[in-house]
């Protein structure tokens, strides 16, 4: 009996070691599903905004026609004699947890808009269609702009 003290000690050692080996694979797991969950929102977030973009630039009266000035107006366009909502609301970003976009600008209007998320992306291939997008070091590089909205990148 003497020669067996300890055994029971170091068997509830390794169990608590296996345990956290267990919990910190676990850990990285739910990371790993957490970030292609925001990276899903945020391919959907792009499309309304892609969608709100368009639709603000073809409901301009006349036949100049015009970006949004501020992402505001997609929610709610002043332009015609009936208010128009191209867009429910403006969306936070699920990277950054903040309503402030980078925004791709032509002339002093909005043709597009990007995350301002440092992180690279896991998503690399099979993007909707008409997105665009393609192999990216960084959320900042995914643009979601209207049809026809090109641009320099300003903040």
């Amino acid at each position: 009996m003497a020669g067996q003290k300890g055994f029971t000690y170091l068997g509830l050692l390794f169990a608590i070691a296996l345990m956290g080996l267990l919990l910190a694979s676990a850990g990285q797991v739910w990371k790993v599903a957490a970030q292609r969950e925001r990276e899903e929102e945020l391919l959907f977030i792009g499309q309304q905004f892609s969608t709100a973009l368009a639709s603000y630039r073809a409901a301009t009266p006349g036949e100049s026609k015009q970006w949004p000035r501020r992402l505001e107006d997609l929610v709610e366009d002043r332009r015609g004699p009936l208010p128009l909502r191209h867009l429910r609301k403006v969306y936070f970003d699920p990277f950054t947890g903040d309503r402030e976009w980078g925004l791709i600008k032509v002339g002093e209007g909005i043709a597009g808009v990007y995350s301002l998320a440092q992180g690279r992306p896991l998503k690399q291939a099979n993007f909707p269609p008409g997105l665009g997008l393609g192999k990216a070091d960084s959320y900042r590089e995914w643009r979601f702009t209207a049809a026809g909205g090109a641009g320099e990148a300003t903040q």
